[in-house]
């Protein structure tokens, strides 16, 4: 049995992997829409780029890889707040829940939200400014559920509802994640237990969206001094699709010390394919130190003006973060994690970008 569920695993990877053959193709970048569905909110993952994608855990696995939401303990709380290009007034605001629904199952809900800031209304009659203003705001909530199929295979899926709204004008939609987990011991002894972590995920799957409202109607005047209103169509557009493939490695030293090389492809339908290689030391699971860097073609180009189109992503690659995790209580009981529960941690990342002063993230988790 064990066979042919692996099996079965290896043959939905291969289909995923030719459905999505034609990614990467530079002539339909720009083309896709709700594209902040392609940014990671959450300060622990993004400090390596997303190159864990293979075994993140809890409620940020439901961004990377919906599967990592069946290591979620009893329950899981977490907040976080983005500075996005620093500079540009540009914010994101996320907040998760995961609970455990069984020994095998688990539930999970985030929202994440956007805010551009408050931008000057201007006019036809008034083209430096009305004196009001108006905010953007994109949101979007997924709701996952993974399952523990055994010690070794672990799989999740996200249904996530987005909404964009700019002053009277909006748009609604909804795209589906679905990944698995596979880890494995490679060589023998205690320190080297499930140290081997393979992950695939596709992501953003879901019909075309499209924006409606009476912001799209304008009063026109004929020459007769009759006015009728004119209603204008938007175009829709289709979800960035993308997939994942992530594999990882511990390197345990005792049980103090674990150093974790990991690496994570992400195949965008829309934009360059990504490759993401990260690295993560941990302490005791109270002190982690992680780093990343993510290459995509076009990314060394000496030319760094925004409008080249060989730098399709603001990022210049580089990313690093830390985590700080405190024990709740001096009587709380070992998992088989060997975390220490419950507890409470501090995040942060930090991504470096073109033209602006980064993207720092800072986020705050309680589990139970």
């Amino acid at each position: 049995m064990k066979k042919v569920l692996k099996t079965s695993y290896v043959l939905g990877a291969a289909l995923l992997l030719s459905a999505v053959s034609f990614a990467g193709n530079d002539d339909r970048a720009g083309q896709a829409g709700a594209t902040h569905l392609l940014i990671n909110p959450w300060a622990r993952s993004s400090g390596w780029g997303g190159a864990g994608s293979a075994n993140e855990r809890g409620i940020e696995g439901q961004f990377m890889n919906p599967a990592g939401l069946a290591f979620a303990k009893k329950t899981e709380v977490v907040f976080a707040h983005t500075r996005w290009l620093e500079g540009s007034d540009i914010s994101i605001n996320a907040a998760g829940l995961a609970t455990r629904l069984s020994k095998n199952d688990v539930l999970g809900l985030s929202v994440t939200a956007m805010s551009f800031g408050n931008i000057p209304i201007t006019t036809v009659d008034k083209p430096e400014g009305t004196g009001a203003t108006y905010s953007p705001r994109f949101l979007n909530i997924g709701l996952s559920y993974a399952r523990s199929f055994s010690d070794k295979i672990h799989g999740g899926i996200n249904v996530r509802i987005i909404n964009e709204s700019i002053d009277n004008v909006s748009a609604t939609g909804f795209a589906i994640d679905a990944g698995v987990q596979y880890q494995t011991t490679l060589g023998k002894g205690e320190n080297k237990k499930d140290n081997f972590v393979f992950g695939i995920a596709l992501k953003n799957i879901g019909p075309r969206m499209k924006y409606n409202g009476d912001g799209l109607n304008s009063k026109v005047v004929l020459p007769n001094g009759a006015s009728l209103t004119q209603s204008q169509r938007a175009a829709d557009y289709e979800m960035p699709a993308m997939l994942n493939i992530g594999v990882m490695y511990r390197i345990r030293f005792a049980k103090e010390h674990k150093f974790t090389p990991a690496f994570n492809f992400s195949i965008n339908s829309f934009t360059r394919d990504q490759y993401i290689l990260g690295l993560e030391y941990n302490w005791k699971e109270i002190l982690m130190l992680r780093g990343g860097y993510t290459f995509e073609n076009g990314i060394f180009s000496k030319d760094r003006d925004a409008l080249n189109t060989n730098l399709l992503n603001a990022f210049t690659g580089p990313s690093c973060g830390a985590t700080v995790d405190i024990p709740l209580s001096k009587g709380a009981k070992v998992n088989e994690d060997n975390k220490l529960q419950p507890r409470f941690g501090i995040d942060y990342s930090f991504r470096a970008t073109y033209n602006f002063q980064g993207v720092h993230t800072i986020g705050a988790r309680i589990t139970l």
